[in-house]
């Protein structure tokens, strides 16, 4: 190995930031260079992505920037979009400019997941995933959007259209997102639209297998299943989605089918694509293969950890079992991977990971939550208390717990803020329409996007 060698972490996410954390921490000064490259500046905190949607955290206090956290690492704003370990060199795309090579000694694959989707009819054009800050803001100021039309309106089928929100899975990021919108709904509706009832809202969560939450017990995914029904929410077990028509017209499995603005689909992940750009050896799912050190399997020099790894899980006694993809292995792992790292730099063995799942905790909005953590099942308040004394302690940097910590006191003293940005969907649309004005003399006919803000489904 160099003598000051290259870490190369691809990905910026939880295993991605959390490594080069840890890396400049443990290497002084001039010991390696580290470098980090993510399409995004940022690093996204997704457990609050349902609360960032529903008000009760800013978006921003969501994000760890990663230039502002790594001072010490290089952060790249860009796309690894091939790599060659045997070679190790790395193809760099940046935001602009030319694609160029990296060379490193040293390479972290962090690139995480991204939505995994069905060949539906209509999703691609109607649907929107939940696995970023930009499609919780746009999800956020869509929802309200849907409350102005259906409350400045007397057409019964707008209206309908209007407050039907359909959500396709029913895994802890889809059930959070589906209970945390519609608790904002209800609150937006009882308190500022008098032209509208609660009970003229249809929310309705579609999930394939014949239970939700996969993480907990079956007696507390029933539980949670029945507070939803009480809240006159429609779970719709052992259904799939067929296809979204023209009109927004939502097709089920079960034969039902209904007019619907509002499609978001939380169907699981899968490992980012770009894997398939480099010569890492994967398992039959796609993922990176690993040791239990998190060392890719037959591969000097590469490690991995994250959504997008194997990783042998040592507290199991079912042969071949991995860890999870979740947050919760994602932050530890990466803790681990940088000190074997640093142990091998240093002559030392890297050491195994092993870490026993401690359970789950999910909000379904504010003062309501479900929990099992070491086998305690907790319910409605104490579990959402434990869903936010856990989450924020996980959340990186003093600054954003603070952060996040005031969002919640500030909204436990005022009224939540329910207005919709509509502009920021398309922020440039009144510009261009006041540009055409001026060269034509006439209004421009409506675009596409003002179709959409009109009351039809943006693409995600």
């Amino acid at each position: 190995m160099a003598q000051r060698p290259v870490v190369l972490v691809v990905g910026g996410g939880y295993v991605g930031l959390y490594t080069a954390l840890r890396l400049q921490k443990k290497l002084s000064r001039g010991r390696a260079e580290i470098v980090v490259v993510d399409p995004q500046p940022h690093m996204t905190y997704q457990p609050f992505l349902p609360e960032a949607a529903a008000g009760s955290v800013e978006p921003r206090h969501v994000v760890v920037p990663l230039r502002r956290t790594l001072p010490r690492c290089r952060v790249v704003t860009g796309a690894v979009t091939g790599l060659s370990h045997a070679e190790k060199r790395a193809r760099i795309a940046p935001i602009e400019g030319e694609p160029y090579e990296l060379r490193y000694d040293v390479l972290v694959m962090a690139a995480g997941s991204v939505a995994r989707t069905l060949p539906i009819p209509g999703l691609a054009e109607h649907g929107i995933g939940f696995k970023n800050v930009g499609e919780a803001i746009y999800l956020r100021n869509h929802v309200l959007a849907r409350l102005d039309a259906a409350s400045s309106t007397d057409d019964p089928e707008v209206r309908r259209r209007a407050l039907t929100f359909t959500f396709v899975g029913g895994g802890y990021a889809g059930v959070e997102a589906f209970a945390e919108l519609e608790d904002m709904a209800r609150y937006a509706i009882t308190h500022y639209y008098p032209r509208l009832s609660t009970a003229d809202m249809r929310w309705v969560l579609v999930e394939a297998m014949g239970r939700i939450l996969p993480e907990v017990d079956l007696d507390m995914a029933a539980w949670t299943v029945k507070q939803l029904t009480a809240r006159g929410m429609d779970v719709r077990l052992n259904t799939r989605l067929e296809s979204v028509a023209d009109g927004c017209l939502v097709k089920l499995s079960d034969g039902d089918e209904f007019p619907s603005d509002t499609l978001v689909w939380t169907a699981g992940t899968k490992p980012n694509p770009m894997l398939r750009e480099t010569d890492l050896p994967v398992d039959e799912r796609g993922r990176v293969a690993c040791e239990p050190t998190l060392q890719v399997r037959g591969v000097e020099d590469a490690w991995s950890a994250g959504d997008l790894a194997a990783v042998p899980d040592l507290t199991k006694e079912t042969p071949g079992a991995t860890t999870a993809p979740n947050a919760q292995h994602a932050v530890r792992q990466a803790k681990r991977l940088a000190d074997n790292i640093v142990a091998t730099i240093e002559g030392r063995e890297p050491e195994p990971y092993r870490h026993a799942y401690a359970g789950s905790v999910a909000s379904l909005g504010l003062h309501k939550g479900v929990a099992q953590v070491y086998g305690v099942k907790l319910k409605g308040w104490p579990a959402w208390f434990m869903h936010r004394t856990y989450h924020v302690s996980r959340v990186p940097t003093f600054n954003r717990k603070a952060r996040v910590v005031a969002d919640w006191t500030l909204a436990a003293v005022f009224r939540r803020e329910v207005i919709s940005l509509g502009q920021l969907q398309d922020p440039r649309r009144e510009f261009v329409q006041a540009a055409n004005t001026g060269r034509t003399g006439s209004l421009p006919p409506p675009s596409a996007e003002d179709k959409a803000q009109s009351g039809t489904m943006r693409a995600s």
